[in-house]
């Protein structure tokens, strides 16, 4: 195991061993085998590995005297500064937690300091007697993978299996095909094979296209949100910083020559002088003697682009107030104006995200509108590649699968994921399984490279990456790395950043003493940065550190209720009719508990344009219980669809859905469902606006049927009645709504709440009332209600945290707080108690998460006497929280609780025995009330 220590002490060694290169170039020139990368570039990439390498360092030293908090490195992996390098600065990207020269060479490019490599020469004009006829397939009508024989789902086969040439494409003829003067230029298929890691090497022989190019970068941007309307308070905008070397030679970006360069005495002719190095300088003395010189590399520059990424990293490890991520709540990689959104990385849990982002992008370039027509300001430009990174290990993880899976799946289907995963494979699993598992993935295009070849690394992933952007399908990158400073060390010779160096040496570009200095220099620099960010405040108080979290505007949840009113009734009339067949839901006389959900969810899509519902079964077959029945045929299959039968990536298609700017309605069939994927719940989408001060949200409303009904058909999987991990989760909204007319505008206030706030709201449908039509005899029709117009919703409108009453009788004797389908029991039972003399008010909370405390604190003083229905178990159930609340607020009444057994539930008639009947709820009336 190789301490912070040995590693420096090891690496400054083999750096100053190095030595001087044999015949020095300039850094405009491309590397000497004519790799992808110039010297210029090959810098960048050394400078961004070096600061990720030392910001290691510098937090195994804040550590050692208890001011860092974070000690997760990324030594091993600087292989991940070439994938960012392949990428556009406004590409979105999510990334695991040794992600730091990723981020470092990010930073770099969104300041303009990452240099643009020459133009290539020029290709050969083919013989149009001979040339094959060919489609641009960067247009959108050309299919995608038609220039190349390989499928993706075929199995897998060796290199020289693999390899196609160009020419023996067979594509539609140029007329049938226009291309589309915007798209990123074609580069040929080919599928990376490798067996063995870190010795992979791509199969591809024709020459990348650099993807950093201002050209490119700029050709498909559509209207961005600014950087001031996205970005947390505080942060400076990496487009501000300064571009080293500004004004001098773009293709330098920023190097300029310093005085002691390499130099020799020569008496070339002029005519000589073009076989001199790109940049060299001639300087003709008194005697006429010439002198050639490339220049020193640049030295730093002391607040350059490297070293604000730096000072982010630090601000992370030591849980400055000012970071620009998350605040100093927790230690992440994320940015807005980077376009790296902050992720907790556990287990690949990003990735379901990943492939959300990926799909919702593709619905937008397609042409999302907002309810006044205009054109939807998109937050990513339409051409943009998701990357998300993860490491090995978690390849053995259900999330990853569930990822990998439904990007496969969707692209089987035909939909269009323009997905990069990335692997970085320290060969911590089994030999050869992660290639087995990626390579075997149908539907995902499958490149490898070795990540600490940092030329072959940037090679492999511009040819990925200008894959997925021009398909538009997903793609995985299996990058090798090594861990350092941990289990499994793989020594100085598979060290990234000492490869980096003997490239730039071997090369001519610098010498190892150069680059040692500017290890040094750089040391230096992050040391005194560390040093001012020790200084920073920390968050202080408790309401500093959930201010973000989930915040709460009521007045303008409500005016977005009314406005969606006003639209309804005023323009968008006519597209309403016409949706409902000219016979909109208020004039079809009262409706269930599905019907009513039914009609809100279309009224939403009517006025949300960026509305999605989806899940199992939620387009063909109706969803569940057939809530959803007919939606597909009213607003079509790009809004209304089914997907795998995978929880995780249901949620996960929300979540990206979210943070691409829609609104999505994901549906989970049944509440037993749900437990496999709750941590896209409480993981990513709950902490996404902790983890980012704001300046990304997720908006969702998860519908769910849950809860039990007495007659246990389906058994434990059709009627869990388990709710403790969602009111668990800090700024979830839980609703419950149980009768028809709270229902929708109970769903209109989760949507207004997630468009306004960005809130994340799971919508509990009790399954046992979706049809329930008779309250209290049969055929009375007083469990059913009529669905308010237009004009009313704004009166009728259900603020979170807010509970209905209802008096039966005097209501002066006993107060019943219940939920769900607790409601219509203790109903029941309070009519029985009214035949007995007793009156009492029933509370129906309709919120589990935010409580209503206030209207529950209030009833209950009312009558001092308080019985809690709660139908999920006694053991972490909602009565729990209730009963909680009335001893926080001093409650001195009597309290009794009415609770489901510890227990599963069991199929049929036996789950009478576990659950709570209108039998034990007046039977607890008449207990508390004889105290």
């Amino acid at each position: 195991m190789t301490t912070p220590h040995d590693l420096d002490d090891r690496l400054r060694a083999e750096l100053a061993a190095l030595g001087a290169p044999d015949q020095r170039r300039d850094l405009g020139e491309r590397l000497p085998d004519g790799g992808p990368l110039t010297g210029a570039q090959a810098l960048a990439l050394f400078d961004a590995q070096l600061t990720s390498r030392l910001l290691d360092l510098a937090g195994q030293w804040l550590h050692g005297f208890g001011e860092g908090y974070h000690t997760i490195e990324s030594a091993g992996h600087e292989g991940n500064a070439a994938v960012a390098a392949a990428l556009r600065p406004t590409d979105p990207a999510l990334l695991h937690h040794r992600s730091g020269a990723f981020y470092c060479l990010r930073a770099a490019q969104a300041a303009g300091a990452f240099p643009a490599a020459p133009p290539p020469p020029a290709p050969p004009t083919p013989d149009p007697e001979t040339a094959p006829d060919a489609a641009v397939d960067g247009s959108p009508g050309a299919v995608p993978g038609a220039s190349s024989g390989v499928s993706p789902d075929e199995p897998a086969a060796s290199s020289a299996q693999r390899a196609t040439p160009a020419s023996s494409a067979v594509s539609p003829a140029p007329s049938a095909v226009i291309p589309d003067p915007s798209a990123t230029p074609a580069l040929p298929d080919a599928t990376h094979e490798s067996h063995d890691l870190p010795a992979q090497r791509g199969t591809s022989q024709d020459p990348p296209i650099d993807p950093t190019s201002q050209e490119q970068r700029s050709a498909l941007r559509e209207p961005e949100r600014s950087w001031s309307e996205s970005a947390p308070m505080g942060a400076v905008s990496y487009q501000d910083l300064e571009r080293p070397g500004a004004g001098g030679d773009a293709g330098q970006a920023g190097a300029v020559a310093a005085p002691g360069g390499a130099s020799g005495r020569t008496n070339a002719a002029a005519g000589e002088a073009g076989s001199l190095p790109v940049g060299a300088g001639i300087v003709v003395d008194a005697d006429g003697g010439a002198t050639v010189g490339v220049p020193d590399l640049p030295p730093p520059a002391p607040d350059d682009a490297f070293a604000a990424a730096a000072r982010d990293v630090l601000r992370g490890i030591v849980a400055s107030a000012e970071e620009p991520a998350a605040g100093g709540r927790q230690k992440l990689f994320g940015r807005a104006d980077l376009a790296v959104v902050p992720t907790a990385a556990s287990a690949g849990s990003h990735l379901p995200r990943a492939v959300g982002l990926g799909l919702a992008l593709e619905r937008l370039r397609r042409g999302a509108r907002p309810a006044d027509g205009e054109p939807e300001a998109a937050a990513w430009p339409a051409d943009a590649v998701v990357v998300c990174s993860f490491g090995d290990a978690s390849v053995n993880h259900a999330t990853v699968t569930a990822a990998l899976n439904t990007a496969g799946w969707y692209d089987h289907t035909g939909l269009r994921i323009p997905v990069l995963f990335v692997c970085e494979d320290s060969c911590g699993s089994a030999d050869g399984w992660v290639a087995t598992t990626l390579r075997s993935r149908p539907g995902i295009r499958y490149f490898a490279a070795d990540g600490t070849d940092v030329a072959e690394s940037y090679r492999v992933a511009a040819e990925a990456t200008a894959w997925v952007r021009r398909h538009r399908r997903p793609a995985v990158l299996h990058l090798g790395a090594v861990r350092l400073m941990g289990q499994g060390d793989g020594g100085e010779v598979r060290d990234p950043l000492l490869a980096t160096a003997r490239l730039l040496v071997t090369s001519g570009y610098a010498g190892g003493e150069e680059l040692l200095s500017r290890y040094d220099e750089r040391g230096w620099q992050l040391r005194r940065i560390a040093e001012e960010v020790l200084d920073e405040p920390k968050l202080a108080s408790a309401v500093d550190v959930v201010r973000e979290l989930a915040p709460r505007r009521p007045v303008r949840v409500s005016r977005a209720v009314a406005d969606a009113a006003a639209r309804a009734a005023g323009p968008g009339a006519g597209a309403r009719a016409e949706a409902f067949g000219g016979k909109p839901p208020e004039l079809t006389g009262p409706l269930t508990l599905a019907q009513s959900i039914n009609a809100a969810l279309a009224d939403g899509m009517l006025d949300h344009p960026g509305m999605a519902v989806f899940g199992r079964g939620v387009a063909a077959g109706g969803g569940a219980h057939g809530v959803t029945e007919g939606l597909r045929d009213r607003f079509g299959a790009a809004r209304v669809f089914d997907t795998p039968r995978d929880e995780t990536s249901i949620l996960g298609l929300g979540l990206g859905a979210g943070l691409a700017g829609m609104l999505p309605v994901p549906e989970i069939r049944y509440l037993a469902y749900l437990h496999s994927a709750e941590d896209q719940l409480r993981g990513e989408a709950a902490t996404m606006r902790f983890f980012s001060r704001g300046a990304f949200r997720n908006p969702m409303v998860v519908r769910v049927a849950a809860l039990a009904g007495e007659d246990g058909l389906g058994g434990n999987a059709r009627n869990d009645n388990s709710v403790a991990v969602l009111r668990d989760v800090p700024g979830l909204v839980v609703a419950v709504p149980a009768r028809p007319d709270d229902a929708a505008p109970m769903l209109r206030t989760c949507l207004a709440a997630a468009r306004v706030d960005g809130s994340v709201c799971v919508f509990l449908e009790p399954a046992a009332l979706y049809h329930a039509r008779d309250l209290y005899t049969d055929g009375d029709g007083e469990w059913t209600a009529e669905y308010a117009e237009p004009g009313a919703w704004a009166d009728r409108h259900v603020p979170i945290g807010r509970a209905r009453v209802y008096g039966i009788g005097s209501s002066e004797d006993l107060t019943i707080v219940t939920f769900g389908s607790g409601v219509r029991m203790s109903l029941r039972a309070a009519a029985t108690l009214a035949a007995e003399g007793v009156g009492s008010r029933v509370v129906d909370l309709r919120w589990l998460a935010p409580l209503p405390v206030a209207d529950i604190i209030r009833e209950a003083s009312a009558t001092g006497r308080v019985l809690v229905v709660d139908e999920t178990r006694r053991s972490g159930g909602v009565g729990e929280g209730v009963l909680s609340a009335l001893v926080d607020t001093g409650y001195v009444g009597a309290a009794r609780r009415v609770a489901g057994l510890d227990s599963f539930v069991p199929l049929g008639p036996a789950a009478r025995q576990v659950l709570v009947s209108e039998e034990a709820i007046t039977q607890g009336a008449r207990t508390l009330l004889a105290r």
